[in-house]
């Protein structure tokens, strides 16, 4: 067991994207956290999907993880902790909602630090304004969300007017780029950085700029020392981070992944001859990059999409036969998915593109899971007879592993490509053998270039590297 653990309570399946070698937890029952707090990994995942929930949903979901983590770790002994609310670098999720509840039953917190950096994804702040491959953040296409949009690039603005005013704007305190320079490269800099991280107090909201690799592993190396180190003369300070994956990455420090990429594509399940085993490929997330992603990847002769037709599915559900109904178009969609993959092609399962007029944003969150349900229950019924399976969008794969596969664990083998995971059930007595070694690649909504989705199958199908 590593004797200081990093623990991150994701909001989506997806915030792994840049580590391997450690437990994601699906459930957060006693023993499911005992077991992986032994983990020799310092890093523990638990996936708890709150940005695909209403407000008082997740903060129930949240407040329950905190206080069954709070006996797990009381009972494993283990007092060197700390704990990560990790999130969008898009900036979507429940801000501050999620930092509340934590500080409710974890804190006292001398500060939270806000960490939204992706570089893996061209995400950087810099000066305090979040960008997007050189485009201020509120000026993309994920602002403009429906349940989380925002209007400014400026945290210190940002993490004001998500928290209706409580946080004033002018008591954001900023960590810039060129200080970070300094400290990296200048021991009386990294004195200075640390004495002021020490000093903060009273839970002082903290932005903090990255716009390399560099940067974020020099304020990671300070917040171990001052978290983790321990000095007869410095108490160990507990702070809290609401960050996006890179800042996870420096922080845990961890060797290179084990398995390289031929290797991870070649975790391909085979038949009792040694033939690779057919793959599904799954896209329920909805927004623009999925959509020409899902274009290039349905132009290719090898693939073969089957939609699901929302404005109809929306109709039915309303329905008060709408179980049986549903049954039905579950029972023809996999003949539709199994004769796909007789005729030798990938089956593509995909939602009708574009959002759907619903009356509320409760209303299209409850809808949306729904048939993110269903696609699960597919993919499941396929599942034996799967090589591998691709999942596109967060609540898509979070409910394709827990409602679907009905796992309460996976491990993270590691990237195929940056940022995206490959995760797998290994061997279980409590799960069915048909998902036991099932590689399943979790793929963000908002991660890569219109063709990457492509390349991620390319290289499923291959297990030779993509130049």
């Amino acid at each position: 067991m590593a004797s200081s653990k990093i623990l991150i309570i994701d909001d989506d399946p997806t915030g792994s994207q840049t580590v391997n070698s450690c437990p994601l937890l699906l459930s957060w029952d006693q023993a499911n956290l005992r077991t992986n707090l032994r983990n020799s990994s310092p890093l523990l995942f638990i996936l708890a999907n709150t940005r695909g929930m209403p407000a008082d949903a997740a903060s129930k979901v949240v407040s329950d993880i905190c206080q069954s983590l709070k006996k797990a770790l009381l009972y494993e002994g283990i007092d060197d902790w700390l704990i990560i609310s990790r999130s969008d670098s898009t900036l979507r999720g429940h801000f501050p909602i999620e930092t509340d509840i934590i500080t409710t039953e974890l804190g006292y917190f001398q500060a939270t630090f806000f960490i939204p950096c992706f570089l893996e994804g061209h995400r950087k702040t810099i000066d305090a304004v979040h960008i997007l491959e050189g485009i201020p953040i509120h000026k993309t296409p994920f602002a403009r969300d429906h349940l989380f949009g925002f209007s400014t690039s400026f945290l210190p603005q940002f993490i004001s007017q998500k928290s209706n005013s409580e946080i004033k704007e002018k008591n954001v305190v900023q960590i810039n780029s060129n200080f970070l320079d300094k400290a990296i490269v200048s021991n009386e800099s990294y004195q200075i950085l640390e004495q002021q991280i020490r000093a903060l107090n009273k839970n002082a909201f903290v932005v903090v700029d990255a716009q390399n690799s560099e940067q974020l592993k020099t304020f990671s190396s300070v917040m171990k020392k001052i978290c983790f180190n321990k000095s007869s003369h410095q108490e160990n300070k507990r702070f809290l981070f609401r960050s996006a994956a890179s800042f996870i990455t420096e922080l845990a420090d961890l060797p290179p992944q084990p398995l390289n990429i031929k290797q991870l594509c070649n975790l391909r399940r085979r038949n009792s001859e040694g033939e690779p085993l057919p793959g599904l490929i799954m896209v329920g997330s909805y927004v623009p990059l999925a959509d020409s992603q899902l274009e290039n990847l349905l132009a290719d002769p090898l693939c073969t999409g089957l939609e699901l037709p929302l404005s109809q599915l929306v109709n039915i559900l309303k329905e008060p036969t709408s179980t049986k109904i549903i049954a039905q178009f579950e029972q023809k969609w996999f003949q539709e998915l199994q004769t796909i993959i007789i005729n030798h092609k990938t089956p593509v399962l995909f939602t009708s593109r574009g959002e759907l007029n619903l009356p509320c944003s409760e209303e299209r969150l409850v809808f949306g899971r729904k048939i993110a349900e269903l696609m699960a229950r597919l993919a499941a019924a396929l599942a034996p007879q799967l090589g591998y399976l691709i999942s596109k969008g967060g609540i898509t794969s979070q409910l394709l592993l827990t409602t679907g596969l009905n796992l309460s664990w996976v491990y993270l083998d590691g990237q195929i490509l940056p940022g995206l995971s490959l995760v797998r059930q290994l061997q279980n007595i409590w799960v069915s053998s048909a998902f036991q070694g099932l590689p399943i690649l979790t793929f963000p909504g908002n991660l890569g270039n219109a063709n990457t989705l492509k390349a991620a199958w390319s290289l499923m199908e291959s297990g030779n590297s993509i130049v």
